[in-house]
């Protein structure tokens, strides 16, 4: 028998996949012959989707990729569809050669290994990242970005109901980083703790990640990991950083 939390996020899973299904429509409507196919990737198609973490993540390839003026007309469409669900749709998108738009190396990967089609004219080929390609991308934008929000919360003097669903994210961010870094792949988060478990590298905090993946699996508040102050006024979030800026190095 499933569990109530495991009964509400497959509801809410159910009902995001209805959405991303509607918008999968609204795309062949926009594009018509210009569409190669629409996509539902990450949690919403591989498992591990959370009602109140999740975004609906999706993507769309077509012909010449995806103007701004599509996402702008994207974004009020999907508002007019679920205006409760419009703010959590995540946009993937490229053209026919996987060279332009918002495509990262990790999301190739989950279109190369796992697509679900929620609209498909043609399968276009993508290059397979390498494990070099995938590092050299961790070790960029997504390590700066997460180095900054974390050095943010850390010296933060409360946390508020807005920073709840950045603040998971942030602490279960190395887990899915060492993932990506070591297997050159992509994992969900509750396989990506797992893995931590065994692969951590020297300085994660381990507990404080797998604590934070707890709360994410309840759909809870993430204040009673705010405490958390290994360092004076600074928490724990700085050691995380240092674990994995470490790891970079070596």
């Amino acid at each position: 028998m499933s569990s109530p939390r495991g009964s509400a996020d497959e509801s809410a899973r159910a009902a995001a996949f209805a959405f991303a299904t509607r918008m999968a429509r609204w795309w062949q409507a926009r594009l018509g012959a210009d569409l190669l196919g629409v996509y539902a990737i990450g949690s919403l198609a591989h498992g591990g989707f959370s009602r109140r973490y999740s975004d609906i993540d999706m993507l769309v390839l077509a012909e010449q990729g995806v103007s701004p003026a599509d996402q702008e007309a994207m974004r009020a469409a999907a508002a007019g569809a679920a205006a409760d669900l419009a703010g959590k749709l995540s946009l993937f998108s490229s053209d026919r050669a996987c060279a332009t738009g918002r495509f990262p190396p990790l999301d190739r990967l989950d279109y190369i290994d796992r697509p679900l089609p929620l609209a498909e004219r043609a399968r276009v080929p993508c290059p397979r990242p390498s494990l070099s390609d995938i590092r050299a991308y961790l070790a960029g934008s997504p390590f700066t970005s997460w180095a900054e929000r974390a050095r943010s919360f850390a010296a933060a003097d409360r946390l508020a109901p807005k920073d709840h669903k950045p603040f998971i994210r942030t602490l279960l961010y190395p887990a899915r980083f060492v993932f990506s870094w070591k297997m050159g792949d992509i994992a969900s988060n509750d396989d990506a703790v797992a893995f931590l478990a065994e692969a951590a590298p020297a300085g994660l905090d381990v507990g404080l990640v797998q604590r934070a993946l707890a709360l994410r699996q309840a759909a809870a508040d993430p204040d009673p990991l705010w405490p958390e102050r290994g360092w004076p006024e600074r928490g724990k979030l700085p050691t995380l950083v240092a674990a994995c800026a470490s790891m970079i190095a070596e």
